[in-house]
């Protein structure tokens, strides 16, 4: 989809574009498929803040995706191109022949009366899926799942896609968006096709309000603190830092630190990282 911008009536119109919604479809969600979703304001069940700048917001629903596409054998029509609240990707509502209808991530060149279908059988055509063993090497997929029946984890966002490599011993080799090589089980489903929304990362924000409404607080540099409140505070005028590199408010190495166990059990998985050279 485009990025549209407006005519400069303000500084803040000026530098602000968002995505043209012209080409979905204008209606009200699938009832049947929304669900209430509480705010939590980065707080977790003990009521402690673990994510900071975090609150506020427009109301949302939640729109229940099919992520696993375990309905398999059996066409569904696309009825609805719409917009999700609670994702950078915009969704499809498809009714199979049955009348059951799903939520799925809309592929990029979905259109509203096309066909999709999941199942081995099913054709390599966007918005398909199909489990990897059956999936051509080389073919653009999204929506990977990274343990079989579990549910699609992998490549969700908006313009992503991942390529698959080889297919050897059961495992099927993917190259993910961040340049990472790594085996998934054969068994697990893909559907075809980059994810749609590709221009959502162009769109300009363009004022803090808009930041607020979608939930985000404002976020302070640790420098302008006073040493009280964070390690980066203090001194006379602007000052650097006065540690060998930056640090959280809590003195944890930040920016470029690994938080990732040496032993991790999927390392196993894992044939080339993303920073490798």
């Amino acid at each position: 989809m485009a990025i549209k911008s407006y005519k400069p009536t303000s500084p803040a119109r000026r530098q602000m574009t968002v995505t043209d919604y012209t080409g979905l479809s204008k209606v009200a969600p699938e009832k049947s498929l929304l669900e209430p979703l509480k705010k939590n304001s980065g707080r977790n069940s003990y009521g402690r803040i673990t994510v900071r700048h975090r609150g506020g917001g427009n109301r949302t629903k939640y729109r229940v995706i099919d992520f696993k596409r375990n309905k398999t054998g059996m066409n569904a029509e696309v009825m609805t191109l719409e917009y999700d609240p609670n994702r950078s990707a915009h969704i499809a509502l498809i009714k199979y022949e049955d009348g059951t209808k799903a939520y799925i991530l809309a592929p990029n060149g979905l259109k509203v009366g096309d066909t999709v279908r999941a199942g081995e059988d099913a054709d390599i055509k966007p918005g398909n899926a199909l489990p990897l063993s059956a999936i051509p090497v080389g073919t653009v997929i999204h929506n990977i799942e990274l343990y079989p029946g579990k549910g699609a984890q992998l490549v969700r966002s908006a313009g992503n896609m991942a390529q698959l490599m080889a297919k050897e011993n059961g495992y099927a080799l993917v190259r993910l968006p961040s340049g990472e090589l790594r085996n998934v089980s054969a068994r697990c489903m893909a559907s075809i096709g980059q994810v749609g929304n590709v221009d959502h990362e162009n769109v300009s924000i363009g004022k803090a309000g808009r930041k607020r409404h979608m939930g985000w607080r404002p976020t302070v540099r640790g420098s302008v603190m006073n040493p009280c409140d964070h390690p980066h505070g203090g001194g006379e005028g602007k000052s650097p830092i006065g540690r060998p590199g930056p640090v959280t408010p809590w003195g944890k190495p930040t920016l470029g630190y690994k938080t990732r166990k040496k032993h991790h059990p999927s390392n196993k998985f894992i044939v080339k990282r993303r920073n490798d050279k």
